[in-house]
């Protein structure tokens, strides 16, 4: 049903965008059956936080992007409404933030980033040319558009962990099935959403197929690795490589991104015993982290405020 209702929508250049009615009757249904508050929407004893907790996930990061700014939709709202270029940084900061409150927060604090966001996006609406059977409108709050941007980063994660070896064939199902509480906070409808990884799978599939990358979607790619200046930086290159090699190859060509060497190939093969080896406290994202101290009872620490500091830094010398 739900990749039907998609299909119906778009070919005929009609927008379903998610209301705040709509939104709230969503953070509703996911207050009913959210058992611990304190815990949110997932918990610790979720897949999501297991897959979705640690450094891995910062891998996955670039592939993502890029298959957003694929969406000619998605790449024409941040072009217009963006300061990407001019704040990287702190988009950054505010992005991540916002998912970390909503996936490691307590029910309240995800709550209060799901408002937040809907709130931003009801600004971002207009006219864009047309491309293809892509309609002409665009919103933020496109049920449609909310949904790719939500199956991109499940995919990312999904991607990265088959890579280092870190996914379970059991896990699969169970990563996309939660994920889907995680699209309830932006009112993604459940007739949208997949039960299955094969569900999600064939989704992704017949939207690559559409992917239209537009100008202004490349050169907010060559921007993201660092491409945009005389010289590009040392961490933008190796962003570069790994986004290509972890992408669909022709969407990393209509990206022109410089193919990965037999070198990241290698490494990707060979990081995956080691990082397999690392003691999950030492590679967990400050978020989860800080999630699991709170359910503790135990106060934030320095060397998680440290490490995010220095993680969000990244951001802004991969492009400088």
């Amino acid at each position: 049903m739900w990749r039907t209702r998609t299909s119906t929508l778009r070919y005929a250049g009609v927008m379903a965008v998610v209301t705040r009615d709509e939104l709230e009757a969503s953070l509703d249904a996911l207050r009913t059956s959210t058992p611990d508050p304190r815990a949110g929407i997932l918990g610790p004893r979720s897949v999501a936080w297991r897959l979705g907790g640690d450094l891995a996930v910062f891998a996955g990061g670039g592939r993502a992007a890029l298959l957003q700014l694929a969406h000619p939709m998605v790449a024409h709202a941040i072009d217009h409404h963006s300061r990407t270029r001019a704040d990287v940084l702190g988009r950054f900061q505010r992005t991540f933030r916002n998912v970390f409150a909503m996936i490691f927060g307590e029910l309240e604090d995800a709550f209060a980033a799901a408002r937040r966001v809907h709130q931003v996006h009801t600004r971002i609406t207009g006219e864009m040319p047309a491309i293809g059977t892509w309609p002409t409108r665009y919103a933020a709050n496109d049920a449609d558009a909310l949904r790719w941007v939500h199956a991109t980063l499940v995919d990312s994660v999904l991607v990265v962990r088959a890579r280092l070896g870190t996914l379970a064939p059991a896990d699969r199902d169970a990563y996309v099935i939660e994920m889907n509480r995680f699209a309830m906070l932006f009112g993604i409808p459940r007739a949208l959403l997949p039960r299955t990884h094969a569900d999600h799978a064939a989704y992704m599939a017949g939207m690559i197929d559409r992917l239209a990358v537009t100008a202004s979607a490349r050169e907010m790619a060559h921007f993201l690795v660092g491409r945009s200046g005389a010289t590009q930086p040392a961490l933008g290159r190796v962003s570069e490589a790994m986004t290509a090699e972890l992408l669909p190859p022709a969407i990393a060509a209509a990206f022109a991104l410089r193919p990965a060497r037999v070198t990241v190939r290698a490494g990707l093969a060979a990081i995956g015993p080691l990082y397999r080896s690392l003691p999950r406290s030492l590679v967990a994202i400050p978020a989860h982290a800080e999630a699991r101290r709170r359910l503790a009872g135990r106060g934030p620490s320095r060397l998680g405020a440290w490490t995010e500091r220095q993680l969000f830094s990244l951001a802004q010398r991969t492009t400088r």
